[in-house]
């Protein structure tokens, strides 16, 4: 039998999410956004906030592979997010060659995984190289321009649409650009130049495929002005998401998103259309943490890939894709080398078994609230399912510490908690109360029905 716990603010007995945010508006409980946002989220072919529907990974791969995508697949990821090259798949103007994506969205389908295609980089069909400065080194080099004139910009929109109509009801999510605020626009960014290529691409697209998913500008963290102008442009009117890449350095924790996305709502929300035909969410389109020297320990790179799936849930981001699937190479004081879930070899690194944790311990669930802590560091989220089973997860951004929880008279002797290994534990109730430990890497609680929450 499980335990009846009493959690205050209370949670309403009711299996549907919508009568327990009513439960919890009225006994003034803290509600995570996340349930303002769940009902909108239906526009396009954008998963709703439900694990682990919008859990994504990227990859670096379009032939064979199959051995990652079957570790891909049981981790229980259901994005990959991927290039999908101009340069490599129009060789001869007006010729186009789908076939290496053809292969690896089938490869996908088979598995139950969703395509997240880039339209990326340019053609040296349409654009010259020009000089640039390397941002590491300062060295002046020679790079192939982005589509900038107005010969490069129809010739990129034309192929994306022609790439859109291919794909077809492929359930395929189709993002304009990567990074344009940063040293991937050459031959340097230029907000203006990009929002031209993203309208005309965003505006074909929609005409070949009016139903297709199409996310933009897909930036470098949060550039203010370079967001700002971008949404002022009245792309808003054909894009179904609003994708950025929230990356921070390893002391800002996942959580610390939650401000930026905020703030970027209110910039959406003002610049949306007058008459919206659909609500336009925010899309964690690429952010991860690397274990290398300097970075964070293999056990904090698994604790906030974890994170920040849930913290990213909360704030109503319905689809979070983890940089990377795989390191880049084997050298430990290598950034770039130390992003992946697995080593080159495909070993699983601690972030691995956290993920497949995370997607087979909650799979089904949403989040329903967050628990009202005493401190704010502490998160304790609540999470039902369609059958009315609640879990909770929680962890905390302090030190490590217990939190208690009140019981209603049950039978039940212990609680089963579930580590981020996946490996159970149990916790004995004394006089009614259980205490869970909390540190920084999310812990599962099996609590059973809502009927078991007052």
């Amino acid at each position: 039998m499980l335990p009846r716990l009493e959690i205050t603010p209370a949670i309403s007995q009711s299996t549907t999410i919508v009568r327990a945010l009513a439960a919890l508006v009225q006994t003034g409980g803290w509600l995570t956004g996340a349930l303002f946002y769940a009902s909108a989220i239906n526009a396009a072919e954008i998963p709703d906030l439900v694990l682990p529907a919008g859990v994504g990974v990227n990859i670096h791969f379009t032939r064979g592979h199959e051995r990652d995508l079957d570790l891909i697949a049981a981790a229980g990821f259901k994005f990959i997010r991927m290039d999908f090259s101009w340069g490599a798949t129009e060789q001869n103007k007006g010729s186009y060659d789908w076939s290496e994506y053809d292969e690896l969205t089938a490869n996908l389908e088979r598995r139950g995984i969703r395509a997240y295609y880039i339209f990326d980089y340019s053609s040296p069909l349409y654009e010259e190289t020009a000089a640039s400065k390397n941002p590491i080194s300062g060295h002046e080099e020679k790079a192939l321009a982005s589509p900038q004139h107005p010969a490069s910009v129809e010739a990129f929109a034309r192929w994306a649409a022609a790439a859109a109509k291919h794909f077809h009801g492929r359930h395929v999510v189709w993002e304009i650009w990567n990074e344009p605020n940063i040293f991937f626009w050459q031959p340097k960014p230029d907000v203006n130049q990009y929002t031209a290529l993203a309208l005309a691409t965003a505006k074909a697209v929609r005409a070949a495929d009016p139903p297709a998913t199409i996310f933009a500008p897909a930036t470098s963290e949060f550039p203010w002005p370079f967001l700002e102008s971008f949404l002022k442009s009245g792309a808003l009117e054909f894009l179904d998401g609003v994708s950025v890449h929230p990356y921070r350095p390893p002391s800002r924790p996942p959580e610390t998103a939650a401000e930026d996305f905020q703030k970027l709502r209110g910039l959406i929300a003002t610049n949306a259309p007058s008459q919206p035909k659909k609500s336009i969410p925010i899309i964690s389109g690429e952010w991860g943490y690397s274990s290398n020297a300097k970075g964070v320990s293999l056990e904090n790179q698994a604790a906030f890939l974890v994170r920040q799936q849930l913290s990213n849930l909360l704030n109503g981001v319905p689809i979070s894709i983890w940089y990377d699937w795989k390191n880049d190479g084997d050298d430990p004081n290598e950034n770039e080398h130390n992003f992946g879930t697995v080593s080159p070899s495909l070993e699983p690194k601690p972030a691995y078994t956290a993920v497949k944790t995370l997607t087979h311990e909650l799979g089904g669930f949403r989040i329903a609230g967050r628990y009202h802590a005493v401190s704010q560091d502490d998160f304790v989220l609540i999470l039902t399912n369609a059958p009315g089973e609640t879990k909770l997860a929680a962890w905390t951004l302090g030190q490590p510490h217990p939190i208690t929880f009140h019981l209603k008279p049950s039978t039940a002797k212990e609680i089963i908690l579930v580590n981020g290994a996946s490996q159970e534990s149990k916790e004995v109730i004394n006089n009614n109360q259980f205490a869970l430990p909390l540190d920084g890497t999310p812990r599962y609680v099996r609590l059973g029905h809502p009927e078991n929450l007052r």
